[in-house]
């Protein structure tokens, strides 16, 4: 007898595939979910959404389950895509991976599983979810190298309820393992980077189909120095250290150049030397749009974890203030490049509680 009906979102990589393998074996009945969420430029080099589906079709093939693929590309655009440009367009480095978890992966994959019969969806994320004291919890994966929470921390409980996170246990060397003793084709296939669904490609080439360059100064921060040219301030990020472009600045120092703010209004990008410039971190932040898992919000003067980014060691914060619409965070030790537009997550020990979108950070000096 099936212990249930599970969907299996199948990217094409090693992880989602052996999340569908484990669930085989446990005796579900497992259906391999291959999901196209971006078209505009399928003919170039860079799109890799064909050999995706290729491998997760083979995958599904080795494993034994059915396999269908889905296209959500329009809810990808609208949902997603949009969101992404305008906050470019704004100044801000958005972080398309959350969006698109929350928006596509489960919601429209989820809700679509679920006009299937699905009694849940699973993913091959490095996470962990379980139910604790009637709600659900999200922790931190095994593998903290692998740990993926950050980019799930907009999940709800409704959708919590309904996902499985089959090697969220697991490290990600006994995936490997597990992937190539099944014979799987792709055991041996390499991590995807790049943005979420659009795979790898020139960044700055990229955006610039979408948004025009605008080109203005480079400055030093704190002067009227002018120390070189900008294509325009949506292709740079704070504490940005490659692609300025400025070098051999007579009287400067010999320290590598960061990028510290940008002024919107005059079309002006700030630069500081030194990796260790006060403009470059932070002692707080508030953040925005904000979503907590439990559906409330944490405590204030409480001690929690904060990452800022992904891969970022945790660091210890305290909640000043929050309401329905912003939370203030202060650090217990300043942060380096805190940047608006990111995702603020708080931790718990491993919970994760959610968090918000980085509208302002507080700087060290001016």
């Amino acid at each position: 007898m099936s212990k249930g009906k599970i969907i299996v979102g199948l990217s094409g990589g090693v992880d989602s595939s052996v999340a569908a393998l484990l669930l085989k074996r446990e005796g579900y009945e497992v259906i391999g979910l291959f999901m196209k969420n971006w078209e505009d430029d399928d003919s170039d080099e860079y799109c890799s959404s064909r050999q995706d589906l290729i491998d997760a079709a083979a995958a599904a093939d080795v494993i034994g389950i059915e396999f269908e693929a889905v296209n959500f590309s329009a809810e990808y655009r609208e949902r997603v895509f949009a969101d992404f440009l305008r906050e470019y367009q704004a100044g801000r480095t958005p972080n398309p991976d959350v969006l698109c978890n929350s928006e596509i992966k489960f919601k429209a994959f989820l809700d679509h599983a679920l006009a299937l019969g699905a009694d849940k969806i699973a993913t091959g994320h490095y996470a962990q979810v379980r139910e604790f004291l009637g709600e659900w919890q999200l922790l931190k994966a095994e593998d903290g190298t692998k740990d993926q929470s950050y980019f799930l921390h907009r999940l709800n409980q409704a959708q919590l309820a309904k996902t499985l996170f089959p090697v969220g246990h697991l490290y990600k060397r006994d995936v490997r393992k597990i992937a190539e003793g099944a014979g799987l084709p792709n055991h041996a296939r390499k991590d995807s980077t790049g943005i979420c669904f659009i795979g790898e490609r020139p960044f700055r080439e990229f955006l610039a189909r979408y948004l025009p360059k605008q080109p203005g100064e480079i400055r030093v921060l704190g002067t009227d120095r002018v120390v070189g040219r900008h294509e325009g301030l949506m292709y740079y990020t704070l504490g940005q250290r490659e692609g300025l472009g400025i070098g051999g600045v007579r009287g400067a120092p010999e320290e590598p150049w960061f990028v510290a703010d940008k002024d919107m209004t005059q079309n002006i990008l700030w630069v500081v030397q030194g990796h260790e410039h006060p403009a470059l971190l932070s002692g707080g932040l508030v953040a925005r749009d904000l979503s907590w898992i439990a559906g409330r919000a944490p405590h204030t003067h409480w001690v929690y974890a904060a990452k800022t980014r992904y891969r970022q060691p945790d660091a210890a914060c305290e909640v000043e203030r929050v309401s329905d619409t912003e939370c203030e965070v202060l650090f217990a030790a300043p942060q380096w490049a805190v940047t608006p537009g990111q995702s603020l997550v708080l931790y718990e020990s491993r919970v994760c509680l959610g968090g918000g979108i980085i509208a302002t950070r507080q700087a060290q000096c001016a």
